[in-house]
């Protein structure tokens, strides 16, 4: 690490009291939250510490993508955009592990690690909840890092007409449009959202074997040329006070566009990338009249992927008689389907007040997965089951003292059954609230994992295998943390332990393990085989600490992540343990803020904001680490005009002020893919004739003691 790095990491262990995270503000303690119970509780005396990006500060801060807004609003994560998705890593834990929810439901996307976060559109979120650590007693797979629940706007009375469009540098265009009707028993929110960026290239070297000189002048670009469309419909009856049934789909469409260059070997790409997604959903809710719950909810989703030829291509493919073929002809405007992911799963919840103070949760879960990969899979398909049933006791035992216990059984057909326990606590002592927590998370091999097989040309071509002999993975997860409250000032400071078994992680093989057609196909061309792989051990350690402090029109802070990891994999060459590190963890993570807001008249309202945030070097097992950045960012909103039905919204900001770009060789590991200074400005418009209501806290509400109490 670079002495500077040394410094600043030292500097703000020293000054951990005068800074935090810009996700817990003073203001919003009265929230109401559901990620971390499955239940709604104020923001203040939620059992499980819980991040929240408020609605306010969405808008101040102009994201224009899921990534941008996590990455810059928190000090956890850490991002390395791609083609394929988004590589996410939240507290040293990667995709996998991190469970993405919209309003509850999870998001599908490739299951194979990178899930393509464009399918969330920034515009129509209302606020984002996060609740770090192994949440599998509550959630199931997929939550053993933390879970993200993006809470969508709500349209709930009269005619809502929105339309938002942003524009920015290398022809940066977002495109939203919202129309919402409501009327009696009946609701509709139709969206639409567009999405479309030239790309751009912060290098034109390309890495090449070491057998082979690096090419100066590649083609190739740091984040290729792409368009990608959404629309999506949410219908909602209600026929009564006690009932509402709702019906959704969404229709999803990318197309990722690469420059052909000069070296056939390197950078020559004859094929784009394209995606089609589908979406389908239903579900009713009932409540009762002291406010218990029952829902039903039954979703579908797809997501498919393919190579769309842009001239005469021999890959991997199939003849008349089945017969994989390495060297199979393609011809310029064909497609061919890569992988064909598909999920249906059906969930039945109920939420129950019980006497002496206790609030029981309850839940029944199926989930069938399939996967259809005609190049990638022997037998071309793969699938899965798995079923859970879970129950969770809140328990308010005293005015000051919270409990929560849950406890998961979980069934699947591979790999048989298994429990996962988890208990939480939260202690109130005036000012200072004190969480503590342990769960344990369990999580199988994905379908690509055991089966999928692929080849990676780019400045090398690597070989990349599924296993079938993987093993589950579990985890032990431990935090305490402490809050301080009074007046503007809000102090969190968390530390988590994250101890995890049989880790599954990509691990380079020798050669000759690869299968004997490839062998014989690429030579020595192929550069490097990997395969995934159980871990002996791994685990992930590190400390969160976070303080805003509200003066009038004034709101600073700042939020600081240390991380460390450890994991072993076994090396049967030389029988011994090899010590590694988890990929994409940087030992220093840190976020800051100021921001001033204005009402200069009736009719004109100014909002500006200063952030930054930084990273320390990011490490990886193969293909060089990710440098050190940091990054600072002015963002503005003005609100014009005066309308109880209308409001105008401009917005305008620069991102990257100092023009940091990371020129490592195409083909390695970047530390973030920001191309310089970039410039944005926006202009929302939004007609409502009815109330305008962020978030319905209804009768399914049933409050703690210390809640009623407290009110």
């Amino acid at each position: 690490m670079k002495p500077g790095m040394r410094l600043w990491g030292a500097l703000m262990c020293l000054t951990s009291p005068l800074m935090a995270q810009n996700t817990l503000p003073v203001d919003t303690l009265q929230e109401v939250v559901v990620t971390a119970t499955g239940t709604q509780h104020l923001l203040k005396n939620v059992p499980v510490q819980t991040e929240v990006i408020t609605h306010k500060m969405l808008q101040r801060y102009g994201g224009n993508s899921i990534e941008e807004i996590l990455g810059g609003l928190s000090s956890s994560f850490a991002f390395n955009e791609g083609d394929m998705g988004s590589q996410m890593q939240l507290n040293g834990l990667g995709n996998n592990y991190i469970l993405i929810l919209v309003d509850g439901k999870r998001i599908h996307g490739d299951v194979g690690g990178e899930n393509d976060l464009s399918l969330i559109d920034p515009q129509n979120i209302d606020r984002i909840e996060i609740v770090k650590g192994a949440s599998s007693a509550l959630y199931g797979s997929d939550a053993m890092a933390g879970v993200i629940n993006i809470i969508t706007k709500k349209h709930e009375s009269g005619v809502l007409l929105e339309n938002a469009t942003r524009y920015g540098s290398h022809n940066d265009l977002r495109q939203h449009n919202s129309i919402g009707l409501a009327s009696g028993k009946w609701r509709s929110l139709t969206n639409f959202q567009l999405q479309h960026s030239d790309g751009w290239q912060n290098t034109a070297t390309e890495y090449t074997p070491p057998s082979a000189a690096p090419v100066t002048d590649s083609r190739s670009k740091t984040v290729n040329e792409h368009t990608n469309w959404q629309v999506s419909e949410q219908l909602t009856f209600t026929p009564n006070k006690h009932w509402e049934f709702y019906a959704g789909g969404s229709v999803y469409g990318k197309g990722i566009y690469r420059p052909k260059g000069k070296y056939p070997k390197y950078d020559v790409k004859t094929f784009d990338l394209k995606y089609r997604n589908a979406s389908a959903s239903a579900g009713a809710k009932w409540t009762t009249g002291r406010g218990d719950l029952v829902t039903l909810d039954i979703d579908w989703n797809k997501h498919a992927y393919y190579h769309a030829f842009t001239s005469t291509t021999l890959a991997e493919g199939f003849n008349d008689e089945g017969q994989l073929i390495l060297d199979f002809p393609y011809f310029k405007g064909q497609k061919t389907l890569q992988s064909n992911q598909e999920r249906t799963m059906a969930h039945l919840k109920g939420v129950f007040a019980l006497p002496y103070s206790h609030r029981l949760s309850a839940g029944l879960e199926a989930q069938y997965d399939y996967l259809k990969a005609p190049t990638s899979i022997a037998g071309h398909t793969a699938d899965d089951n798995t079923e859970a049933i879970y129950v969770q006791d809140e328990w308010s035992a005293l005015q000051w003292l919270q409990l929560t216990a849950g406890l998961r059984l979980n069934r699947n057909e591979g790999f048989g059954w298994r429990l996962t326990p988890k208990l939480s606590t939260m202690l109130s002592l005036g000012d200072f609230r004190i969480r503590g927590s342990w769960s344990q998370g369990f999580k199988t091999p994905t379908l690509k994992e055991m089966n999928y097989r692929y080849i990676r040309e780019m400045s090398s071509i690597i070989m990349y295998l599924g296993n079938k002999d993987l093993n589950a993975q579990t985890s032990n997860y431990f935090s305490l943390g402490g809050e301080y409250t009074r007046g503007g000032l809000n102090v969190t400071v968390t530390g988590y332990l994250n101890r995890l078994d049989n880790m599954i992680t990509l691990v380079t093989i020798p050669r000759g393990e690869a299968p004997e057609a490839y062998r014989q196909q690429y030579g020595e061309m192929l550069n490097k085989v990997r395969r995934y792989e159980n871990m002996e051990d791994a685990r992930t350690c590190g400390l969160d600490v976070s303080i805003r402090y509200v003066m009038g029109e004034w709101t600073a802070g700042a939020g600081y992540s240390y991380l460390d990891t450890k994991a072993h994999v076994y090396d049967a060459d030389h029988d011994r343990l090899n010590r590694v590190v988890i990929d994409g963890m940087a030992y220093h993570k840190a976020n800051w803020f100021v921001t001033w807001d204005h009402r200069f008249s009736p009719t004109y309202q100014l909002g500006a904001g200063l952030y930054g945030r930084m990273s320390s070097k990011r490490y990886y097992q193969v293909d060089g680490n990710g440098k050190g950045y940091q990054i600072w960012r002015l963002a503005t909103t003005h609100t014009i005009g005066h309308s109880k039905k209308a409001t105008y919204r401009l917005d305008a900001g620069v991102d990257n002020i100092f023009n940091y770009v990371d020129r490592t060789p195409h083909g390695l590991h970047l530390g973030t893919t920001t191309p310089g200074t970039t410039v944005y400005v926006g202009l929302t418009v939004r007609f409502q004739n009815g109330k305008n209501i962020r978030f319905k806290n209804n009768k399914s509400t049933i409050k703690t003691r210390q809640e009623n109490e407290e009110d």
